[in-house]
């Protein structure tokens, strides 16, 4: 069970999306936040609408007012700012620096800890607006946590925190940051661009709502795959059908060819992965990545 950690004073740096949130989420926990920074017209805003009563100061200021430190900056920025924070004499022994960056683990914050403070990483799997609405998805969201390994203090402060705000901690050793931080960009950024592609692509075909079309059958095909894994796998490459994926391929070079590499690119990949699953017989399979590749089976 995860200890309670005491009620403490925040200060968040910046008063971004993502930090305007959690600041109110930790408010919300019963802990105080006595400062924030904000410069844009935006994170001014969401300063006074999510953080009422938290003083607006720079981030050095910020920061030595504070038990925790909430570092929701950039990936590229977070980095420096730590640095910063350090050679201001902003960050001390016995508080707690906490980054968001989903790419960077507990190394990044090595200034603080060389001041003797813990340093922890807690990255929010979800995408955030920065408005009152996010506070209720979080309690539907998973946190990646990271902290020094063999740390297992650190590591239990880092759930409680995270429990506290309504959501599940799940661990992440510090080496894994990296390959779990690109997992998730990939799966959820190329999705995006995916979907984009095929609303192109039903539009140019003359589909007036393509929303009405792809909003069930991706759903359905996202809800099968967290499932059932490759066992979800349907379409012609699936089933085998050369003849129908020759036919992809010639569309798409005549119409978008722009959209054919990704189409190929993705396709190789779902034979192998179709193979594997058992879904798409061996023999098959030569005959369809010839067909991706434009040449007759």
């Amino acid at each position: 069970m995860c200890p309670k950690p005491a009620r403490l004073s925040v200060g968040v740096v910046s008063a971004g999306r993502v930090g305007a949130v959690l600041g109110a989420a930790l408010a919300r926990a019963g802990h105080v936040i006595t400062a924030v920074s904000a410069v844009s017209r935006e994170s001014l805003r969401r300063a006074e609408e999510l953080l009422p009563g938290a003083a607006v100061l720079p981030p050095d200021e910020v920061a030595a007012r504070a038990d925790l430190v909430l570092l929701a900056v950039p990936d590229d920025a977070l980095p420096g700012m730590v640095r910063g924070l350090a050679a201001a004499g902003a960050l001390r022994a016995g508080q707690i620096v906490v980054h968001t960056c989903g790419a960077h683990g507990v190394e990044v914050l090595a200034p603080a800890a060389e001041h003797g403070a813990l340093g922890l990483a807690l990255h929010p799997v979800m995408t955030f607006t920065g408005r009152p609405e996010d506070l209720q998805r979080i309690a539907a969201c998973a946190f990646g946590i990271t902290a020094a390994d063999g740390d297992e203090v650190a590591w239990n402060v880092a759930e409680a925190l995270v429990v506290e705000m309504g959501a599940e901690p799940v661990r992440v050793p510090p080496a894994a940051r990296p390959l779990y931080h690109t997992a998730l960009a990939h799966g959820a950024n190329h999705l995006v661009t995916l979907v984009g592609e095929c609303v192109d692509l039903l539009r140019d075909a003359g589909v007036a709502t393509p929303q009405r079309l792809l909003g069930p059958l991706l759903s359905a095909a996202l809800d099968n795959a967290l499932r059932h894994g490759d066992r979800a796998l349907t379409g012609p490459v699936a089933r085998g059908d050369a003849g129908t994926v020759a036919r992809h391929v010639e569309v798409l070079a005549e119409h978008a060819p722009e959209k054919l590499p990704a189409y190929r690119a993705l396709a190789a990949r779902t034979v192998t992965r179709a193979v594997d699953a058992g879904l798409l017989r061996a023999d098959r399979a030569p005959d369809v990545a010839a067909a991706i590749e434009g040449e007759t089976p």
